[in-house]
Formats: structure tokens, C-alpha cells, sequence
């Protein structure tokens, strides 16, 4: 039987030159004694041309202290996820993401090893948007138009639950004010409808209202988009405004704040209490007058525990928090924003869809909605795609593979009829008082206490079955 070693040898280099990231192996010195095949894709180079060859031949760009298979022969220390731009000898401009790790032998350090994935059509598209942006900032700075980016206004948002309810008129109060807002809830309960309601309720409606998602963006390249950068900070740097400049005047909201890395954190920190803004690179600073939206789809206690949210930001930022339910929270809102959405795709799709059956209705009033109202909405545009031209109700068979398994609830029986005769004769009015209430209780049953439901199957409106509720003393939950 052969040597295990030499078995494993003979296969080495075969594997790593098939998976899909970049492998950079350099010895004590800095010159490269593995390269494989991706990671040449990625340079642009031939392997002869870089094996054997010190890296700083191979990318003139590269210094002692930009580069991280240097850094890593220098420390002994592994350099984790970390954005690297370079030119390489040719003079392309590269963008990776990379890990370097060293290398020991008998605790002695032998060489780096350095894993890439390139991302550099990523990052170029990536500038191209900020450059578009940064060019509207500008065209509307010169003729003065509003620079609002904000649709949504508070009469946009639908629901009556008195969750949500509170949730809107917390929102209002806010709106009179510049403080801060945190705004807490799940993924698709409409934290960025409820900021840009409160931008276009403010004073600050015809200034710039921006919204940056702080997870869709990698956190080497954030602090640059939040601050600016001035030409020539780094490889590939332009002068552009960052988010702080391009909302002077405005609001600025920051999704998924918590994505930040601390140190990120605590640069935005100081931005907040001192209003003054320092693009990377530069050495002059300004003054900027923003107003800070803030959210995150999980609880602030959580982020705090896991230590991926700075306590001294959060007090910062919490000035006004505002916690949006969840749609398992507020079904009675259920039927109203269905039939919002059904509004909404009927012009889309040239259709007159009017509503949902009773089943597939109570089907959505069984579901928990994990994706909330987003995936309400997603759902009835997915009915809209399976229903018939000519048909005008969403039936059980439109929806959702996961909606049509939902248990549909067993209705609930009729109650019987009233005794009439247990009234005195020629009490009118109290028999049909009597006959109401038994037929308001009946619908409160059938349709599990929902109200909306309950009031659309009487032909009332909610208001007046709420008015009857109270009026009869009959309870709005089993």
C-alpha cells in the first residue's frame, strides 16, 4: 500500500485547483509557492507568471501594511474577513474578499495562506449606484428641487388593531420632533413605511429622506458610504458625499442597524452627538443636520446580550422607540389588507378579482404569517398569477402551496333560534334586541371572533358591530 502522505500529495493540488475560491500559498519571504487556478481567473494572470514570484512584484500596488499576506507574515496573526482592492501587474483593478491564515511548523512561522472570493463586479456595480446617487444629489442642489425621497404617508399605512393603531399615533407624536427613533419589528412589518410616513408628516418633508440597508452592503465599504471619501484615501477612492451629507436637511434611515461592526458603531456615534462629519481621507469637517430613523428585526435586549450592538448607540438612538406588531398580533387587520392588496394587482394584472371565499379567507386567519405583511401581499400576487381571467374570487386552489395546508376551521354550528315566546307579548323592541344580539354572537362564532369578518358577514360596518358589542355587553373574544 502506498504512503498516505504521498497519496495525499498527489491530490492536492488537484482539489484546490477545482473548488471556487481563490487559494494564494507564500512562503517566510513572501514568495508564492501555490496558486491555483480560480485565483488566477480572479488576478487576470497566468499561474507561471505569479508562482515563484514575491508578491510584491505581482501587485506593485501592495504595501507592507495594505497587504494581508504581508500583514499576516509579519504578526503570525490570522487577518479574518477583510475587503482588499489591488492592482495587480497588468493593471487591473481587483476587489476581494478575503482570509489569511499563517502558517506554523514546530511553532515556527513557515508561510501564509490566503483564501479569496472575487467580488469585483460587485463592488463596480456597487460605485456605479453610488455615483448615480451622488450625481442626483448634486443636479438637485443646484436647481433646488425637492431632494424627499419618501412616498408612503401615514394615511398609506392600513390597519385598525389597536396595536397597530398605537403603533401610528406613537409615530405622529414623533413626527413633530427631530429626536431620534428606534424603530423595532419583524422582517415585513413596514419599518420603512412608518419612517418615511413620519419624514413626510415632519418639517423636514421637502428635504432628502435616505434609507441604507447597513446589511446589504459589506462593512469595509460602509463607513465610506456613510461618511464619504475623498480622492486618493485609497486605491480606487473618488470625492463623493456620503449618507450624512446627501440628508443634510433630511432623514436619514438605517435598516438593521445592528449589522454594523462596533467600531462602525462608534464612529456613528460621535456623528450624532457632535452633527459633524468627516469624509475618510479627508481633513476638513462639516456640519450636518440629520435627523436619525433607526431599525432591526430583532429585540434590542437580544442585540445588547449578543454584544453586536454598542449600549451607549442604542441610549442614543432610542429616544423614541416604536415597536411595530407582528401580523399574528393584529389579524383583524387581515381582511382589510387583503383586500388593499387585491386593489393594488387588480390594475396590474387587468383583472377584477373582488375578494377572497370564505375558506381561503379563514385559511389566512389560521396562518401565522411569519413573513407578515409582506408575505400576505406575496401571497394574494401569487393567487393573482394561478386564478382564471374570467374568475373574480380567490379560491383555495389560487393560493400558496403553504396556505392551501393550512387547516381550514370547522365552522360553528348555528345557534338556535330564540324563544320568542319567552318574551312578553307585545314587547317588540325587546325581541328584536334579543334576535340581534343572538345574531351578533352566531357571526362573532363563525368567523373566530374576528370582528371584521363578523361585521362584513351582518352588513355592518366594524364601527357599528363595535357599537353594538358594548352596547349589548357581549365579549369581543371567547
Amino acid at each position: 500500500m502506498s504512503d498516505p502522505n504521498e497519496f495525499g500529495s498527489q491530490y492536492f493540488e488537484k482539489i484546490l485547483n477545482m473548488v471556487d475560491v481563490g487559494v494564494h500559498l507564500v512562503n517566510r519571504e513572501g514568495t508564492t509557492v501555490f496558486y491555483n487556478d480560480k485565483m488566477a481567473e480572479i488576478d487576470g494572470l497566468a499561474r507561471k507568471q505569479v508562482l515563484h514570484k514575491n508578491i510584491f512584484h505581482v501587485y506593485p500596488s501592495l504595501t507592507h501594511e495594505t497587504s494581508t499576506l504581508a500583514k499576516v507574515l509579519q504578526t503570525g496573526q490570522e487577518v479574518p474577513e477583510k475587503i482588499q482592492t489591488y492592482v495587480n501587474v497588468t493593471g487591473k483593478r481587483i476587489t476581494t474578499i478575503n482570509r489569511t491564515y499563517p502558517l506554523f511548523d514546530n511553532d515556527q512561522l513557515t508561510g501564509a495562506l490566503e483564501v479569496a472570493k472575487d467580488i469585483t463586479s460587485i463592488v463596480q456595480l456597487h460605485d456605479q449606484i453610488l455615483d448615480l446617487r451622488h450625481q442626483l444629489y448634486q443636479a438637485k442642489q443646484k436647481d433646488g428641487k425637492k431632494t424627499g425621497a419618501a412616498r408612503y404617508h401615514f394615511s398609506d399605512l392600513i390597519g385598525e388593531s389597536s396595536a397597530f393603531l398605537e403603533a401610528v399615533s406613537t409615530a405622529k407624536k414623533a413626527s413633530r420632533t427631530s429626536s431620534p427613533v428606534f424603530i423595532c419589528g419583524a422582517t415585513g412589518t413596514g419599518k420603512e413605511l412608518f419612517a418615511q410616513s413620519m419624514h413626510n408628516a415632519s418639517v423636514r418633508r421637502n428635504h432628502p429622506f435616505i434609507a441604507q440597508n447597513c446589511a446589504a452592503v459589506p462593512g469595509d465599504l460602509m463607513e465610506g458610504i456613510m461618511f464619504g471619501t475623498t480622492r486618493g484615501a485609497f486605491t480606487g477612492a473618488v470625492d463623493r458625499a456620503g449618507l450624512f451629507e446627501q440628508a443634510s436637511g433630511g432623514t436619514l434611515f438605517l435598516d438593521e442597524i445592528n449589522s454594523l461592526d462596533l467600531l462602525l458603531q462608534a464612529k456613528l456615534l460621535r456623528v450624532l452627538q457632535d452633527g459633524i462629519v468627516r469624509r475618510i481621507g479627508g481633513t476638513t469637517e462639516q456640519q450636518v443636520n440629520v435627523r436619525i430613523v433607526a431599525a432591526m428585526n430583532m429585540e434590542p435586549q437580544e442585540a445588547l446580550d449578543k454584544g453586536i450592538l454598542r449600549h451607549d448607540l442604542f441610549f442614543r438612538l432610542n429616544v423614541v422607540n416604536l415597536q411595530l406588531p407582528p401580523l399574528l398580533r393584529r389579524q383583524e387587520d387581515i381582511p382589510l389588507l387583503a383586500q388593499h392588496f387585491i386593489e393594488k394587482f387588480n390594475p396590474m394584472f387587468g383583472m377584477k378579482i373582488t375578494g377572497l371565499a370564505p375558506s381561503a379567507m379563514q385559511r389566512f386567519m389560521a396562518y401565522a404569517w411569519p413573513g407578515n405583511v409582506r408575505e400576505l401581499g406575496h401571497a394574494i400576487e401569487s393567487a393573482f398569477n394561478m386564478i382564471e381571467p374570467e374568475e373574480e374570487i380567490i379560491e383555495d386552489r389560487h393560493l400558496p402551496v403553504n396556505l392551501r395546508e393550512v387547516p381550514c376551521p370547522v365552522p360553528v354550528p348555528a345557534l338556535r333560534k330564540p324563544d320568542l315566546t319567552a318574551f312578553p307579548a307585545g314587547k317588540l323592541t325587546d325581541r328584536m334586541k334579543q334576535m340581534e344580539r343572538e345574531a351578533i354572537v352566531d357571526a362573532l362564532k363563525r368567523h373566530g371572533y374576528n370582528i371584521s369578518l363578523a361585521a362584513q358577514a351582518l352588513g355592518i360596518k366594524r364601527q357599528a358591530l363595535q357599537y353594538k358589542l358594548n352596547r349589548y355587553g357581549i365579549a369581543r373574544k371567547p
